[in-house]
């Protein structure tokens, strides 16, 4: 009886009360303390009085505000950021902004306005970006233009806008973003951008405008960092209308929901006459498509060809020796060599990402491409036993290669001997089948980003990452580790300089307390998504300054040896762990409370057990660890107890030793 009497006693000993605190919850959402909230969709019809005085940046929209004036808005004084995108907004009256000098973004997305007042901007010392998208304006002069002077962006997206001719006394001289996108605009003439001839380097947007005419010279002796035509019907009109001017940027194409346009190597006559140097054509289609075709695009350094429906590039192009990029995205090409790289001699940036037949690399078809520096063929199906030598040769200045999303390549012994110089190789998603003993990365010195996710990697190779002296960046999600482990002998040893790992996705059970230890620069570690527990923080005793992420796993207990481990990382998520919320834990939850600062993605850490707390925060849990009254009371009882049988021991065997004297 008296070992039950023990256990039961010490049962109570160790009991424990727990308790929620209960969190208050706002109607507004603080995103930055005391700084930017989010009052989305929350039926409101005025400013809520929780919203504190030193309130920045404030996310208003689909409320109901039908007026805005300047008592509206007058306690927020150091508003920075004001969103009131769909909140019914008919009337913006005098001086509603009045108090608010900082303000440098109003949007008013979405409101069916029907006056604003000319005086309903003032206030604000530096407002810079305004926001009247889908506002039912039909004519510019709707605008107040009192205060606009430090304007640098103006949104006139989806109205009823037939010209771009500002008023008068517009302020244009720092604009640089005009968006007239998705209006009514037909015909652009000189006088309609002689109103914009204070603004330098101005982006105009013109998309989903039906443009049928401009009037000779009207982008005349004006430099433009950006003009889109996105969706015009005729590209002929347009090129002819620009004639003689100058642009950075011109941007053509069209869209899902547009009739396929077919273009000619008229279409392109009136670019001989222009100084531009990016165009973008996708979707379009051509006719004809012959080495004529790119006749006026000599002066041209970047092209965008996205879904142009080509299955190769004419041979025979002469004159593009200013082109530096490009883009060949989403078109048909069989093979590499279907798209004539020699024609390109200046090339340094290439795209043929997500090719829609299957790409064969061929061998050297991009042997002229002697300054080509960035080189993406993702998603192209690309299928290769011996890679890539060959495919890759003559690429010596090659900085950045992306492979992934490929079908399986095979890498041979020194597979990039061709791209002494690459930075960055990026094969996530593709089967790599590595032929020889040794790295076939061992000549990429100057390497410092390798992206090997979901690679199905033979992660026991130790020689796998060998010569990769500078590399900082290792990405190996999706991996598996032998035995779900990562020994103390691993391939990470050979990369000792890497500044961030990632690991997540690896299946990992456990990790040798001396797997990391050649790792002396880590600042970012991302173990989540594995089935690891408390004891494999173990491993990161030597590491300190970290962000680490140990979302997902199997952590439940965190020992209290393991803390001073922890204390030494500056960001820690540690969400969606089956964490123990008992007295068993009482250690590391203290420390939680304690380190709440560190802590990311805190709202989604919570309790798995006892099952009275599961789904509750941890920050919200109150232990009681320390002996109840209760227990105090049974310890009275347990040692009076021991003292009576104490003394009856002792007369028993003195009893005994009398009786047998």
């Amino acid at each position: 009886m008296a070992p039950c009497v023990s256990c039961f006693l010490l049962a109570v000993l160790i009991s424990a009360g727990c308790k929620a605190i209960p969190s208050s919850d706002p109607k507004c959402t603080e995103k930055e303390g005391n700084r930017t909230y989010n009052c989305e969709n929350l039926g409101l019809r005025e400013i809520p009085d929780t919203l504190p005085n030193t309130t920045e940046v404030l996310e208003f929209s689909f409320n109901f505000l039908p007026t805005i004036q300047n008592t509206t808005f007058s306690r927020l004084i150091n508003l920075i950021f004001l969103d009131l995108t769909r909140c019914q907004i008919n009337w913006v009256h005098e001086d509603t902004f009045q108090s608010h000098h900082q303000l440098n973004t109003i949007v008013l997305t979405g409101n069916p306005l029907i006056f604003m007042a000319e005086t309903s901007l003032t206030g604000p010392k530096f407002l810079k970006h305004l926001f009247l998208t889908q506002t039912g304006i039909s004519n510019l002069e709707f605008i107040p233009v009192h205060n606009l002077e430090n304007l640098e962006s103006l949104h006139l997206g989806s109205n009823h806008i037939s010209s771009i001719n500002l008023p008068e006394n517009f302020p244009t001289q720092n604009l640089k973003v005009l968006d007239f996108q998705n209006n009514a605009i037909h015909y652009i003439s000189r006088k309609d951008t002689n109103s914009l001839e204070q603004a330098t380097n101005l982006s105009l947007n013109f998309n989903g405008n039906d443009i049928k005419g401009i009037e000779p010279g009207a982008f005349i002796s004006k430099i433009f960092q950006s003009l889109k035509f996105g969706g015009s019907l005729n590209l002929f009109i347009i090129f002819k209308g620009l004639q003689n001017s100058t642009l950075q940027s011109l941007w053509l194409g069209t869209f899902e929901d547009t009739d396929d346009q077919y273009l000619t190597s008229a279409t392109f006559e009136g670019l001989c006459d222009m100084s531009v140097e990016s165009i973008n054509l996708q979707k379009h289609r051509f006719s004809d498509l012959s080495s004529s075709t790119f006749r006026c695009f000599t002066r041209v350094q970047e092209l965008d060809l996205t879904a142009a429906h080509l299955n190769g590039l004419p041979s025979g192009i002469e004159g593009m020796n200013s082109l530096k990029k490009l883009v060949l995205n989403a078109n048909s090409f069989d093979q590499l060599c279907q798209i004539n790289a020699a024609s390109f001699p200046s090339l340094r940036d290439l795209y043929i990402k997500g090719n829609m037949r299957k790409l064969d690399l061929g061998t050297r078809c991009l042997e002229k491409l002697e300054n080509l520096q960035k080189l993406d063929l993702s998603h192209s199906d690309i299928e290769a036993s011996d890679c890539c030598n060959l495919q890759l040769k003559n690429l010596r200045h090659l900085q950045y290669l992306n492979l992934s999303y490929n079908e399986p390549l095979g890498l041979e012994d020194q597979a990039f001997k061709e791209c002494p110089q690459l930075e960055l190789l990026d094969v996530a998603f593709t089967h790599l089948h590595v032929k020889a003993p040794h790295s076939p990365f061992q000549n990429l010195h100057l390497l410092r980003v390798l992206n090997l996710s979901h690679c199905l990697l033979d992660t026991s190779n130790q020689h796998l990452l060998a010569g990769l002296q500078d590399l900082r960046h290792l990405n190996l999600q999706g991996n598996s580790f032998q035995d779900g482990s990562i020994s103390k002998t691993n391939l990470l040893q050979m990369v000792g300089s890497l500044e961030i790992l990632i690991l997540s996705s690896c299946n990992l059970l456990s990790i040798d307390q001396q797997a990391f230890h050649g790792l002396r620069n880590v600042n970012h570690l991302d173990l989540s998504h594995n089935s690891l527990t408390g004891d494999s923080m173990d491993a990161l005793s030597h590491l300190k300054g970290l962000y680490l992420n140990m979302a997902s796993n199997n952590i439940r207990i965190i020992p209290p040896h393991l803390l001073p481990a922890l204390s030494q990382q500056s960001i820690i998520n540690l969400s969606h762990n089956p964490l123990d919320c008992t007295c068993s834990n009482i250690h590391f939850i203290t420390w939680y409370k304690e380190n709440l600062h560190k802590l990311e993605d805190s709202e989604e850490t919570t309790c798995a057990n006892p099952p009275s707390l599961r789904g509750v925060k941890l920050s919200d849990v109150k232990l009681h660890c320390g002996i109840t009254g209760v227990g105090i009371f049974f310890i009275v009882v347990f040692v009076f107890l021991l003292i009576l049988l104490l003394i009856f021991s002792v007369k028993f065997i003195l009893r005994w030793k009398y009786q047998h004297i």
